[in-house]
């Protein structure tokens, strides 16, 4: 198959065993509550398939040389990246927010990268497993997700590990290793047993595969959380715990952005077997990986911040073009202070996705074959999109006026004895209709109003990681002695008679990897 359709990935969904809570109540894939969602992946399909969209949204496996779907490729150059952050941008255009699928996309290639490294290292055989799934998910074309933030349990000091927490529960672990059981195929397997939360995970309900990856670094007394593995998302033991978000329903104006949603999940792995093929990292069986769980988890989030630097310049011009939409139909487009604030947003998206664009062109490659982007780019830009975006729902609540949050129910539009007036009434700039002044502003109850936008903008802000993340990031990869040093010849310090040429090294996961195995594992 290698390039999929919707109504292929819709007929796995409604085939998959029920194992999504919704209400307290166990139910199937069936069901408007998931409509939202799954309108977002059709768009990702029908665009794979569409040859205007082919340049962006196909690519070579380097496994089969097959044509496949971007979201299922690994990066193995610097176009891959750039046209992997521009995929993402045109197709959050498409859906007016999140296409849903970059986690995927980034789980696999912080695997493709971090299974090898382990496999050199510690003499493990995960790399190779990792390219049998990997090969399966390109020709199945799946829908993936990947489960990183465990719920923590109790942030006190005292429980800073993972196996010192009250309840051994709160981060995902393995319980028992080498154990009998059945595997994807049907067939007697040996695998291992783990148990765990994992919370925040955007669209389980709904795709193929869940890549379960471990969320931060682990040290001595860890090793059984030093796990990552993958599942169909309704494999025995497997819980979701949904939260459909959507916008509220219209039945006389229907518009693509309205048919836009999501369901979170709190994803419960209650003592499930997980078959030796889909293991790629287990500390409780090889304790010399421990030092890669960290390694995968800020792979992971690298990726997933350059996927941003192309998911959050689209919000923002989603929102730049509402924002400029509505000032026309209020009559004020020309006022300075409009085109100033529509012009910061504008300026917010392109330095954001230039951030993500620099990082790729500061990419290097890796011993497994993988392009990795630059790190202190991709969160600078994804640091600056976390920052703007409340202001940026603030520019348009202001230019759209009170409307939003007090405009009539749609019905009284349609009504008899309404309709006539409420038309009369909405009309603002003579250059538009009724019906377009309408829709522009039920377009913004949307965006300003209701429970899914509000969801959103709290993900724009802490969406792969909050902007304290990326300080830390940043300045974990950032060498302020050499930069420093400049600041000395300027000040006129002793030795300091030449101004010291700085060239700011690339930096990569790679480099805290080994300060981690200098220090935190030998504590």
């Amino acid at each position: 198959m290698a390039i999929g359709t919707y109504d292929e990935y819709k007929k796995r969904l409604l085939a998959m065993k029920p194992n999504v809570y919704l209400n307290g109540k166990k139910i199937d894939r069936s069901g408007d509550w998931i409509d939202g969602g799954t309108y977002v992946m059709k768009q990702t399909y029908d665009a794979a398939n569409d040859p205007e969209y082919e340049d962006l949204c196909t690519a070579t496996s380097h496994l089969t040389g097959k044509k496949i779907s971007r979201w299922t490729h690994i990066h193995r150059c610097q176009d891959d990246l750039f046209k992997k952050q521009l995929m993402t941008r045109v197709m959050c255009h498409r859906v007016g927010g999140c296409t849903q699928r970059c986690m995927g996309t980034d789980a696999l290639n912080a695997l493709a990268v971090v299974t090898y490294d382990m496999d050199q290292a510690c003499g493990t055989k995960y790399h190779e497993r990792f390219n049998k799934y990997l090969e399966y998910a390109q020709e199945k074309d799946l829908v993936i997700n990947c489960a990183q933030t465990d719920v923590k349990g109790s942030r006190n000091p005292k429980y800073k590990r993972a196996h010192m927490q009250p309840d051994p529960d709160q981060f995902v672990h393995v319980v028992k290793t080498d154990v009998d059981g059945i595997g994807i195929d049907g067939k007697p397997c040996k695998g291992m047993i783990v148990r765990g939360a994992k919370i925040c995970n955007s669209n389980a309900p709904y795709v193929d595969e869940i890549i379960v990856t471990p969320t931060k670094f682990m040290g001595a007394g860890d090793e059984s959380y030093a796990v990552a593995f993958a599942l169909p998302g309704d494999w025995d033991g497997v819980k979701l715990m949904a939260l459909p978000g959507k916008h509220h329903e219209r039945k006389h104006l229907k518009a693509p952005f309205a048919e836009v949603g999501d369901v979170e999940s709190l994803t419960i792995f209650d003592d499930t077997f997980v078959p030796e093929d889909r293991i790629f990292m287990n500390g409780l069986d090889q304790p010399d990986v421990l030092q890669y769980a960290g390694y995968l988890a800020l792979m992971f989030a690298h990726f997933h911040r350059h996927s941003y630097t192309g998911c959050k310049t689209a919000v923002s011009e989603v929102i730049a073009a509402q924002a400029a939409l509505v000032a026309d139909v209020n009559d004020i487009a020309k006022e300075h202070h409009v085109r100033e604030k529509i012009s910061d947003i504008i300026g917010t998206a392109e330095l954001v996705f230039a951030a993500g664009q620099a990082s790729a062109l500061r990419a290097i490659e890796f011993p497994n074959g993988s392009w990795v982007p630059d790190e202190v780019l991709t969160n600078a830009g994804r640091k600056l999109a976390g920052q703007k975006i409340y202001h940026e729902y603030e520019t348009l609540a202001d230019l759209t006026g009170g409307i939003s949050a007090s405009l009539p129910t749609e019905e009284s539009f349609y009504a008899p004895e309404t309709a006539e007036l409420c038309n009369k009434y909405i009309m603002r700039n003579p250059d538009y209709t009724a019906e377009e002044t309408h829709r522009v502003m039920r377009m913004m109850e949307n965006k300003l109003c209701d429970a899914f936008e509000g969801a959103q903008a709290v993900a724009g802000v802490h969406g792969g990681g909050s902007p304290l993340m990326e300080t830390i990031t940043m300045m974990s990869r950032y060498d302020l002695e050499p930069l420093k040093d400049i600041a000395k010849y300027l000040a006129g310090f002793e030795n300091y008679k030449k101004c010291p040429r700085y060239e700011r090294a690339t930096a990569t996961p790679r480099a805290m990897l080994e300060r981690f195995k200098k220090t935190e594992v030998k504590k």
